[in-house]
């Protein structure tokens, strides 16, 4: 047993011994790929999302060292046919990257790792003949025992995101050398499984590594279950451990993969459950360190973009020129990253994003809150003051900067809209998630109200109900939220409410708000 040639299944045991979402549903998937022209995985995931413990469940199902068997037997993977086909039947080659980046230096990347696996083939097949190159090591090895390897390498992209750009090039084509189409990986791989954060990198304008079958937040495809908790797996926790299931998933549901719907941050969750606060744990990690640096500059109207987003506005973006790495310079290619980082969800069908929940939403609050860019802070400060003039009733000073607004961020196509109106008033209301909570079309009394801001727990300050009309006057919707009684069916969500028409008039651009006290009934 080795650190990078059969390391054993120590690493998933231990994992099982904790609360286990059964996840092994994964190795059936990749089961169906050996020795096909299919044989070649990469899925890439955000950080936290149980990558390491699928690579850790491979290298246990598939190391020949180990038997296994007990240690699958309670899992769904034991019921599959071609279950004992596989089962501890191959030399595995395991590269964890950011072990491995601990070791070297950037510069001695790729030369530490064929030397550091290569020591631990000749310990177990001491008469291999070792090569010019790493392949023809392996061909030696292949010849010597008639079997084919599994590779799996977990955080792949790791020289990519964190090393210069010479250094990820050479590591890129060490990479091709390897698992580029020819009869030589053929011959040496049974399988490839690379996991990592990123999506593979382009070299010029086409994909370094063309053999591989992607699985990414953007196109999950039949992987789309196995990393991340489903729906159905985090409504079996809460009713395991008491928790509250609505809650659970206000903080960390929002992630839209197609196929299997709603996943969840499994590290979000079972951090919520261990210390019974739901709270922001991305923080807690890596995966919140560069969001500042992201953000601080304004790059073909990204600024305005989060701030958007923070509104609970979905934006259309085209991801087909992102290049796959932690640059940009386009809006479009920063949130196809922000995707793939897990800041943003992607909707397939409508090629949209939006930030999933509100463990994401305060991380982007608390870095637009910290950046040093004097227009993003004046908006910041802008959004605070639009709310604190609605909850003092400063009505001329709400239409003055929710027209403000709708002129800014609308398109001159689309502006003379409803819709085009209510973005606007999101987008001017975004610093609301450090007050409020916000429902969209709330059935209530006999309609449905626009928009509601409810009071987070502990925040002295009235509800909001705030009605929107096109091309008609303020009086028109508070008379609206009056006679269909959209105040009466929110009684529960505080002593006080406040009832905000906003009209614009569309002829004369005339923006128009009235804001009306409603208080409950003893």
């Amino acid at each position: 047993m080795g650190t990078y040639l059969n390391p054993g299944n120590g690493a998933f045991a231990r994992a099982v011994k904790t609360r286990y979402i059964d996840k092994t549903g994964l190795i059936g998937v990749i089961n169906g790929t050996i020795d096909t022209a299919r044989n070649l995985t990469c899925v890439s995931r955000p950080r936290r999302f149980g990558k390491s413990y699928a690579a850790q469940m491979l290298c246990a199902y598939y190391d020949r060292t180990v038997d296994s068997r007990e240690l699958f037997a309670p899992w769904k993977i034991s019921t599959q046919q071609d279950y004992e086909t596989h089962l501890n039947r191959y030399d595995v080659i395991y590269l964890d990257m950011t072990n491995i980046k601990g070791k070297t230096k950037p510069e001695s990347f790729v030369s530490f790792l064929v030397d550091a696996v290569t020591r631990e083939l000749l310990v177990a097949y001491p008469d291999i003949r070792v090569g010019n190159a790493f392949d023809e090591t392996l061909v030696s090895v292949v010849e010597r025992t008639g079997r084919r390897f599994i590779v799996i390498i977990d955080e792949w992209d790791v020289p990519i995101r964190e090393f210069s750009d010479e250094v990820g090039t050479e590591y890129l084509l060490f990479l091709r050398m390897l698992f580029k189409s020819s009869a030589t990986t053929a011959k040496l791989f049974s399988a490839v499984y690379m996991t990592g954060i990123l999506p593979i990198k382009k070299l010029r304008t086409q994909s370094a590594l063309s053999d591989f079958r992607e699985y990414s937040m953007l196109r999950p495809g039949s992987f789309a279950e196995y990393v991340g908790f489903t729906e159905d797996e985090v409504r079996g926790l809460c009713r395991e451990y008491g928790v509250d299931f609505s809650d659970m998933k206000r903080w960390y549901d929002g992630y839209e993969l197609k196929g299997v719907g709603s996943v969840y941050n499994p590290n979000s969750v079972m951090s919520a459950i261990e210390s019974g606060e739901f709270d922001s744990y991305w923080s807690r990690s890596s995966a919140a360190d560069n969001l500042l640096d992201f953000i601080r500059w304004d790059v073909d109207g990204l600024r305005q973009a989060i701030i958007a987003l923070m509104g609970g506005v979905s934006l259309e973006i085209d991801t087909l020129y992102y290049d796959n790495d932690l640059t940009y310079d386009t809006r479009d290619a920063a949130l196809t990253m922000f995707v793939h980082l897990g800041y943003l969800t992607y909707n397939q069908a409508e090629h949209t994003v939006r930030i999933p929940n509100e463990e994401i939403r305060l991380e982007f609050t608390r870095a637009l809150r910290k950046t040093n860019n004097g227009e993003t802070l004046a908006r910041v400060r802008e959004s605070d003051k639009l709310i604190l003039d609605t909850i003092h009733g400063n009505a001329e000073a709400v239409a003055t900067q929710v027209g403000r607004v709708h002129e800014e961020v609308s398109n001159p196509l689309n502006r003379n809209s409803e819709a085009s109106l209510r973005a606007a008033i999101q987008v001017a209301y975004f610093a609301y998630k450090d007050y409020y909570l916000k429902l969209e079309e709330l059935p209530t009394g006999k309609g449905y109200a626009d928009i509601v801001y409810i009071p987070k727990p502990g925040k002295d300050v009235p509800a909001l109900l705030v009605e929107l009309k096109w091309n008609e006057g303020a009086d028109t919707a508070i008379r609206q939220i009056k006679e269909k009684g959209y105040a009466d069916g929110l009684k529960d969500f505080g002593t006080e409410l406040l009832l905000v028409g906003i009209g614009y008039d569309r002829d004369g651009k005339a923006y128009r708000c009235r804001i009306d006290r409603w208080e409950k009934p003893d």
